[in-house]
């Protein structure tokens, strides 16, 4: 990247971030009510969804992956461009302005397709999210690997924990189906060698340590779909060991109220699965700020109802005095058209 260019990229980002709340701001005693999760924004396509989260405020947004799509072959001067070109949308830098927010990365903004701990710019990367997201300099990312984070919003009795995952940065390989293109495991096939992993031994250390905090709703923020089974893209479910150990490390933190938030998937769908777990999982995938998998038709056979295929956004909203939770996929219009409600009470252990 140019000087000239890398003055732009600063300038624009700076721009962009001006009056948004810092990393870590906006936590303790302020109450979240509403908080809403897109991903798959391609930085060169209309962006006319960020008017529709603007008009119905909640109080976080959640920026769930792919972000910008970093042109290929990378380089590390084309994400920076990419992240340039995201900042100048009006819309974008509008919604940035105006409510606090967090950001996980997902593979196109980490900078290789379906990546993992193999990418070999992931450091570049890495320092080009967290100067585009506005980390301050004590920001704890910039001193351990990978970009994972969690924040607490509330009081207690009305306490929200955010814990945003990194499932690139330590991810092992997958393996590779061996029946391209054919349903259910179009790219990849479930693997069980114990030895992979998709968070790495600190992030697994790290997380169990957050679900023991006290908090009364949980949502565990995942790039890729979490309990979803039916297809063979990009899953927790190809690990099935790493994904039984997120289940067991829910059960034995006692952690309540987890509602998992995932992205990539070019769809929007509601999740539940109970097997293996120690209450039900619920999973809302919002995927589709710019572009969307118009004709999916995937199977879904723990999918509450049919993929949404429009452009949308997830939308989490708490009804504090009925202890409730909605989960939501919004329109452009703002209309809700896929919805969940769950009781608190149905996020706890059973005995």
């Amino acid at each position: 990247m140019s000087s000239v260019d890398r003055r732009q990229f600063l300038g624009l980002a700076a721009a962009a971030l001006a009056g948004c709340a810092a990393p870590g701001a906006g936590q303790g005693e302020r109450e979240l009510v509403r908080i809403g999760i897109g991903s798959c924004t391609n930085q060169a396509q209309p962006q006319p969804l960020w008017n529709t989260v603007l008009a119905d405020r909640p109080g976080l947004f959640i920026f769930g992956g792919d972000n910008v799509y970093a042109p290929q072959p990378f380089t590390i001067a084309k994400l920076k461009q990419a992240y340039a070109v995201e900042a100048a949308v009006p819309e974008f830098a509008r919604l940035r302005h105006a409510m606090p927010h967090m950001a996980i990365w997902d593979d196109h903004d980490y900078g290789k397709n379906d990546g993992g701990a193999e990418f070999e710019h992931k450091q570049a990367s890495k320092e080009a999210f967290l100067e585009f997201w506005g980390a301050p300099a004590d920001d704890t990312r910039r001193t351990r690997e990978g970009i994972y984070d969690a924040r607490l919003f509330g009081p207690p009795g009305r306490r929200v924990q955010v814990i945003a995952l990194d499932t690139r940065w330590f991810r092992s390989p997958w393996k590779i189906t061996d029946v391209r293109d054919q349903p259910g495991r179009e790219r990849y096939q479930p693997d069980s060698d114990p030895a992979k992993t998709m968070l790495g031994a600190a992030q697994w250390r790290w997380l169990e340590e957050q679900l023991r905090q006290p908090a009364d709703l949980r949502l565990l923020v995942s790039g890729v779909q979490v309990v979803t089974e039916g297809h063979g893209w990009e899953r927790w479910g190809n690990f099935p060991l790493e994904r039984q150990r997120l289940f067991d490390t829910i059960a034995r933190t006692r952690a309540e109220g987890v509602v998992l938030l995932s992205g990539d998937r070019h769809i929007g769908a509601i999740y539940r699965e109970a097997q293996g777990a120690p209450y039900p999982m619920y999973e809302l995938t919002s995927s589709g700020v710019t572009h969307t998998w118009l004709d999916n038709k995937e199977a879904g056979p723990n999918r509450v109802g049919d993929p949404f295929t429009e452009l949308h956004y997830g939308l989490v909203e708490i009804d504090w005095p009925g202890r409730r939770v909605s989960l939501q996929l919004k329109d452009i219009r703002g209309e809700a058209r896929r919805t969940q409600s769950i009781a608190f009470d149905e996020l706890k252990a059973r005995t």
